[in-house]
C-alpha cells in the first residue's frame, strides 16, 4: 500500500504497542501485527519542516476509534516546555449554578476531535505545519473544593504561560476563566477580551459566594486583569434579575452585543470592528458554548433559547485572526446532555478554528 504521509512522528508516539517506525530516506515503514504499510512523503505537501513541529494521527492509515484519546489525536505531552500552543482541560463544574457535568467536558471533547483533519478547508489554515501543539492533559483540580481548585488552575497555568506557550483551554464551567485570567495578566499585564456567551457571568455574589461560573469577569475587572476599553461581549441573552441585565458590563466600558442584535445576519462585519477595537495588544478569547443556540448545541449546564449559530460561532472566531491572541478557552461542554455528541464535537472544531487564528499560524 502506497499513499503520501506528511510526518508520523505523532504516530510513533501515540500507538507505540502496535506500530514500529523505520525510516528508509522518504519512505517511513509501519510494520503491525496485520500488515506493513509503506507510505512515501509527498514533498508538495510541504508539512514536516525538519520534524520540528507535531502532526495529528491521519485518520488515512490509523481508525479515529483506535488509540488513547488525546485532542485533535495530538502526542500527549506533560508539560509546555518547547510548544508554542497546547491544548489543556481544566475538568469542573463545581462552580456551576444549574446542571452539573461540565467535569466531563474535557474528555468527551477529545473524544469527538478524532474527527479533526490537519487543514482548514475553509480559511486554508496549515496550523500543524507552523505551530508545535501537543495535548498536556488536565489541571488536577480538587472537585470538593472550589477555592483551592481556582489556586491550583492559576498555579498551573503560571508555569504554561511562563514558557511562552498559548493555552487553548477545555472546560470545565466558566469559573475557570478567572485563575486562568490570573496567570495571563500577570505575563501580559491587562488583556483585551472577546467573550461569547449567553451570560455576562459578572455578578458580584451568588447564593453567597463571590466565586463561580457567573462572576468570573467581575472579579477579573476588580483586580486589574482586563482593559475594560477592549472587552467585547456576544450573544447575550435571556431573562435577567433586572431590566437591565448588562448595565454593569457597560458601564465598566465593554462593548455588549446582545444576541438580537445577532440575528438573520453575519458577524463578519461586527468582527472587523472588534479587531480595530482589540488592536496590537494582548487578548484573551473566552467561548462558553451556551452562546450557541441549545438546539445546535444542548449539551450545556444554562442553555437559553434563540442563540447564536454555529456559523456565527465559527465568524466570531475566524474573526479574531489578525488578534494577538495569547490563550482561549471553551467551556460549559456537559456531555450528559447531549446524548449525540454533537456539543462536544462542536466544542472540538471551535477549539481547531481558534488554533488555526493564532499569530504564528501559516495559511496557504
Amino acid at each position: 500500500m502506497s499513499s503520501v504521509l506528511r510526518n508520523f512522528t505523532a504516530l510513533s508516539c501515540t500507538f507505540r504497542p502496535c506500530f514500529s517506525r523505520l525510516s528508509t530516506g522518504k519512505t517511513w515503514v509501519l510494520d503491525s501485527e496485520v500488515r506493513t504499510l509503506v507510505l512515501r512523503v509527498n514533498p508538495n505537501r510541504k508539512c514536516s519542516e525538519g520534524g520540528k513541529f507535531n502532526q495529528p494521527v491521519s485518520a488515512e492509515f490509523v481508525a479515529r476509534v483506535s488509540g488513547v484519546p488525546t485532542m485533535a489525536r495530538l502526542p500527549f505531552q506533560e508539560s509546555a516546555d518547547g510548544l508554542h500552543a497546547a491544548f489543556v482541560g481544566v475538568p469542573i463544574d463545581t462552580g456551576t449554578s444549574n446542571r452539573p457535568g461540565a467535569r466531563f467536558g474535557p474528555r468527551q471533547i477529545r473524544v469527538e476531535s478524532a474527527m479533526l483533519r490537519a487543514y482548514n478547508s475553509g480559511t486554508r489554515a496549515a496550523p500543524y505545519e507552523s505551530v508545535k501543539v501537543a495535548d498536556i492533559g488536565d489541571v488536577n483540580v480538587n472537585l470538593f473544593d472550589l477555592k483551592d481548585t481556582c489556586k491550583r488552575i492559576r498555579e498551573a497555568y503560571r508555569k504554561i504561560v511562563a514558557t511562552g506557550c498559548i493555552p487553548l483551554t477545555m472546560g470545565g464551567d466558566h469559573t475557570i476563566a478567572y485563575p486562568i485570567l490570573q496567570a495571563v495578566a500577570e505575563k501580559y499585564g491587562p488583556v483585551g477580551l472577546v467573550h461569547v456567551d449567553a451570560h455576562a457571568d459578572v455578578s458580584d455574589v451568588i447564593l453567597g459566594e463571590k466565586i463561580g461560573h457567573g462572576t468570573p469577569f467581575r472579579r477579573c475587572v476588580e483586580e486589574g486583569l482586563l482593559d475594560c476599553h477592549r472587552v467585547v461581549q456576544i450573544g447575550l441573552r435571556g431573562t435577567g434579575y433586572s431590566a437591565d441585565a448588562y448595565e454593569w458590563s457597560r458601564s465598566q466600558g465593554f462593548r455588549v452585543v446582545q444576541a438580537e442584535d445577532c440575528w438573520f445576519k453575519s458577524l463578519a462585519p461586527l468582527m472587523s470592528e472588534v479587531r480595530a477595537q482589540m488592536g496590537s495588544g494582548p487578548v484573551y478569547l473566552s467561548f462558553d458554548i451556551d452562546a450557541l443556540d441549545p438546539g445546535f448545541s444542548p449539551g450545556t449546564g444554562t442553555p437559553e433559547i434563540a442563540g447564536l449559530t454555529p456559523i456565527q460561532g465559527v465568524e466570531i472566531i475566524r474573526g479574531c485572526r489578525g488578534m494577538n491572541l495569547v490563550g482561549c478557552d471553551l467551556v460549559e461542554v456537559s456531555p450528559a446532555y447531549d446524548t449525540t455528541g454533537n456539543t462536544a464535537l462542536t466544542g472540538a472544531n471551535l477549539l481547531f478554528e481558534m488554533l488555526c487564528v493564532l499569530p504564528m499560524v501559516k495559511y496557504y
